[in-house]
Parts: structure tokens; sequence; C-alpha cells
């Protein structure tokens, strides 16, 4: 049902579905559709720890795609991990394919695999380990549309034990 205002372009209106309900501008496009199979991946290393090895790339963060959440597409190799860290915002993630451990700083374990879920609250420590043979393939969706992780090893690149989002410096 819309909202009775005097500018049409800024008018907000309510969408229902399935008893959702949903708030939009008019005429407003949403964010394009990211082909995530075809962005291309960053090798991310941890500088003492060979383990640590996975492949990354942002699907959308704010002031591209988004205005108050990020999400990443990132894959880990056999044996491979993410390394410990924590994340300043919270994250969701979604696990495609493969098989993993969840660490959490309590030293208690979670197996994953495809269709699971899993909230990461801030600011919980934690790594996830690629335990099968095959490619583990994820989604991390963060609240917030900047957002760093601070990582005990250093990462290469770019050098340095915190990571995060492009826009994070400005």
């Amino acid at each position: 049902m819309p909202l009775h205002c005097g500018n049409e372009t800024e008018c907000l209106h309510f969408e229902s579905r399935a008893g959702f309900h949903r708030r939009t501008r008019r005429n407003q496009p949403i964010s394009p559709i990211i082909e995530t199979n075809k962005l291309e991946r960053i090798q991310i290393r941890g500088a003492e720890d060979p383990s640590v090895r996975w492949n990354g790339a942002f699907a959308v963060y704010g002031g591209h795609g988004t205005t108050q959440s990020s999400t990443i597409v990132y894959e880990i190799e056999p044996g491979g991990r993410l390394g410990w860290h924590t994340d300043a915002t919270e994250e969701t993630q979604y696990i495609i394919a493969g098989t993993g451990e969840l660490q959490l700083e309590d030293g208690s374990t979670h197996q994953v695999g495809p269709g699971s879920v899993f909230v990461l609250p801030t600011p919980l420590r934690h790594d996830l380990v690629n335990v099968g043979n095959e490619t583990l393939r994820a989604v991390a969706f963060f609240a917030a549309a900047m957002f760093t992780q601070t990582f005990d090893n250093v990462m290469l690149p770019p050098n340095t034990h915190v990571l995060g989002t492009p826009n994070r410096n400005g």
C-alpha cells in the first residue's frame, strides 16, 4: 500500500509477500546481480603458517552494491584453513561445498558442510579448517558496510594482521 507524499520518487511504500513487509523506494534499482564464480579471487596466505591459505573476493560492500552490509565469497583447498581471527562485526556464513571444522576460542569444534549456516558474534575468535578432500566453498555475510578482521598471523598480502573491506580506509 503506497504512502501518500508530494515527491513521487522519494515516496516510500510497502510490499507484502507471504506476510513479509519490506520498505522500498519507488523506481530505485536493486543492486546488480553478481556472478561470484566470475570474480577474481585474491590468494591469502599466512606468513608464518603454511596451512593458512585461502582465496577470496568481495562480492559487495559499502558504496559498491550495499549500504549496510558486506559479502565475501571464498574457497579453502583441502588441508588449508582461514587462520585464527576476530571480526569487528557479526558474521553469518553459508557453506556451499566441502567439509570443514569450525573451531571456536573456547575449544569447541563443529563440523560444517553443504547447507550449513552459522553466526559468529563479535568478538568471537574462530578459525575454519577444510578437513575434507574437496574444495570448501562458502559465502560470508557481514552486518556492516565496512569492517576489519584481525588475524593472529601476519597475512600475505598485504603483510599485516588486519584484513577487511576495501573501503575501510576512507
